[in-house]
C-alpha cells in the first residue's frame, strides 16, 4: 500500500534515490566516522521536511532513499544536505584538532 505524504495544496509520493561515493572510493567511513554522518544526515533530513524510507553507511558510500517535498528539488536537495554535512562535520573535526594542538602546546 502506498502512503502519500500531504502538504497544504497537494498530495505527494515523492521519492529518490541518492548515492554518495567518496573520492577514489578511499573507505573513510568507518565506526565514529560512519555513525557520526548517519546522525548529521537524519538530523539535517528532520529540519528539511525530507523522510528518510531507508539508508545505509558503508566503508565507502552512502545510500539513502528519501521522500521529499514538491517544492525541493532534488538538485537543490542534494546540494543543502551535502553542504550541511560538509560544514557540520569540519566544523567537528577542526574543533577535535584545535583540542589537540592545545594539548600539545601545554605538555
Amino acid at each position: 500500500m502506498r502512503t502519500y505524504r500531504k502538504s497544504s495544496h497537494c498530495i505527494h509520493d515523492l521519492k529518490v534515490h541518492l548515492i554518495w561515493i567518496t573520492k577514489y572510493r578511499y573507505k573513510v567511513l568507518t565506526k565514529d566516522v560512519g555513525f557520526r554522518i548517519r546522525d548529521l544526515i537524519r538530523q539535517d533530513c528532520d529540519s528539511n521536511d525530507l523522510q528518510i524510507i531507508s539508508g545505509r553507511v558503508s566503508k565507502d558510500h552512502i545510500h539513502l532513499y528519501v521522500s521529499y517535498p514538491p517544492k525541493i528539488s532534488v538538485s537543490n536537495m542534494v546540494k543543502k544536505l551535502k553542504d550541511w554535512l560538509k560544514l557540520s562535520f569540519n566544523e567537528k573535526l577542526t574543533r577535535k584538532e584545535k583540542l589537540n594542538e592545545t594539548s600539545l602546546q601545554t605538555h
